[in-house]
């Protein structure tokens, strides 16, 4: 796609994390956006209502503006379900979807992929945080809000493009990366990988993009990373752990003063030897693994080690992981995307290193049918760290099968597996937010920490308590 041909770009569902941060790329580099989405109040509706983006509210194919040059699209919706998608394929007008579209940017620069089942978003926005800091001016795309960037992305005028790269529906068969951060491969979205090797592979096939000019940044505390990256990485091999053999070790942990302190050593040849001692304000261990894989990657980049300590310090996190929006009646509430078992787990470790033994309250939002399903024995044994816990009715995709499995199944097996090992916890069913939010404003006491958990719109329970 000659991109210098493209004057205005129309987005479908443009409310969409994926779409919003692209808009904000679009529009920070000279380009008209405008797009539609439904009436809901989605969390990017800020980001676009600061970049003064117009979007029209309800999809009609009338919306698109006839002298458009670009439509892209979210698959969240297609020609059968939305006239505007379908007006658009029929159409005169080049028409993408949100992965083609960001992919056809991605190939045209140094395009650094941040991949795995978890730590995506953090880690692509810490990154280009460090870099950006330390004066390499890239380009970034983060699927969330990053309050130090005013938004999702930002606009460089280097090649160094980073994004967070999605593996569901296997979109990263679309991206030709130069350089590629492996996080963790954890079976997920069964709606559409029916296997665990096939979730797996969509992982090793991407690998095989890199060129012998490339660069891999493993994290080997993954057993399976450990298993797919060498038979399948002609380019350099870059490795990660806690406490484990890798290029770059973390150890020596310390949790004060509302920061995490370690220490790294490295193995690379680069800068072989002690590097000495870290912090960062981010909690939990996986957020750890997530510094190290910024370090490696910043150091292959050549930033100096003293610009990387001091800007992998400065860095606050991004919206919905672990983001504190605020206190109720003395309680801390707090917002996370976790909608995994492993997510949910580091989630809880992370606020219990910080906030210790105080009342923790989790309210779960499961997301997707099928996801509960298929990993509903793992999302049993999830909470064994919290006080009480509320699940609300799963979040459904239009995309699978509804039904097989309810809320109610889930917390009938977490009280029987409490009762088994005899551990004190409530556990209720609240069906929907308003009643959940109802209850919340009449059990919450000072000093409780309230979490949010899921991928859909449980956030808006927090919003609503924490308004004045």
């Amino acid at each position: 796609m000659d991109l210098s041909k493209i004057k205005k770009i129309y987005m479908i569902g443009i409310k969409g994390v994926g779409m919003t941060m692209l808009a904000q790329y679009f529009k920070a580099t000279g380009f008209s956006v405008s797009g539609s989405d439904i009436r809901e109040k989605f969390m990017t509706d800020e980001i676009l209502k600061k970049l003064k983006i117009k979007v029209f509210v309800n999809f009609k194919k009338n919306n698109i503006p006839s002298d458009v040059d670009l439509i892209i699209y979210s698959t969240a919706y297609n020609a059968e379900r939305n006239e505007e998608v379908a007006t658009a394929l029929v159409g005169k007008i080049k028409t993408l979807t949100y992965a083609r579209a960001l992919a056809e940017i991605f190939n045209q620069k140094d395009g650094i992929a941040v991949v795995g089942s978890h730590g995506k978003t953090t880690i692509t926005a810490w990154l280009g945080y460090v870099l950006w800091r330390a004066g390499l001016d890239p380009n970034v795309m983060v699927g969330a809000k990053v309050p130090q960037f005013d938004g999702a992305a930002l606009a460089g005028q280097s090649d160094y493009l980073i994004i967070e790269a999605d593996e569901y529906q296997n979109k990263l068969k679309y991206f030709k990366p130069k350089a590629i951060i492996l996080n963790n491969i954890d079976y997920d979205h069964p709606d559409f990988f029916k296997t665990e090797n096939d979730y797996k592979n969509v992982f090793a096939e991407f690998i095989k993009k890199i060129s012998d000019k490339g660069f891999l940044v493993a994290n080997f505390d993954d057993l399976i990373i450990r298993k797919i990256v060498k038979a399948n990485c002609k380019g350099k091999i870059i490795t990660y752990a806690i406490n484990q053999t890798a290029d770059y070790i973390a150890y020596d942990f310390m949790a004060k003063n509302n920061k995490q302190y370690f220490k790294v050593k490295t193995f690379n040849k680069k800068i072989y030897g002690e590097l000495g001692n870290f912090s960062i304000q981010l909690f939990g261990q996986h957020n750890i693994t997530n510094a190290l894989a910024v370090i490696a990657t910043s150091v292959e980049l050549d930033v100096d080690l003293f610009k990387i300590k001091k800007f992998l310090k400065e860095f606050s996190g991004t919206a919905r992981r672990l983001q504190v929006l605020g206190e109720f009646q003395g309680a801390i509430i707090i917002d996370d995307y976790a909608h995994h078992p492993t997510e949910i787990k580091a989630a809880i470790q992370a606020i219990r290193q910080k906030y210790g033994l105080r009342n923790l309250i989790v309210v779960f939002h499961p997301h997707t049918f099928s996801r509960t399903k298929v990993l509903f024995n793992d999302f049993v044994k999830s909470f064994t760290g919290v006080d009480e816990l509320i699940i609300l009715d799963i979040y459904g995709s239009a995309r699978e099968q509804q039904g097989g499995v309810s809320s109610k199944d889930l917390v009938e097996a977490i009280k029987q597996k409490n009762k088994k090992t005899k551990k004190q916890q409530e556990v209720i069913y609240i069906p929907e937010l308003k009643k959940c939010e109802a209850y919340l404003r009449k059990r919450v006491k000072k000093k409780d920490v309230v979490a949010l958990m899921g991928a859909g719109d449980v956030f808006r329970v927090g919003e609503n308590l924490i308004k004045k």
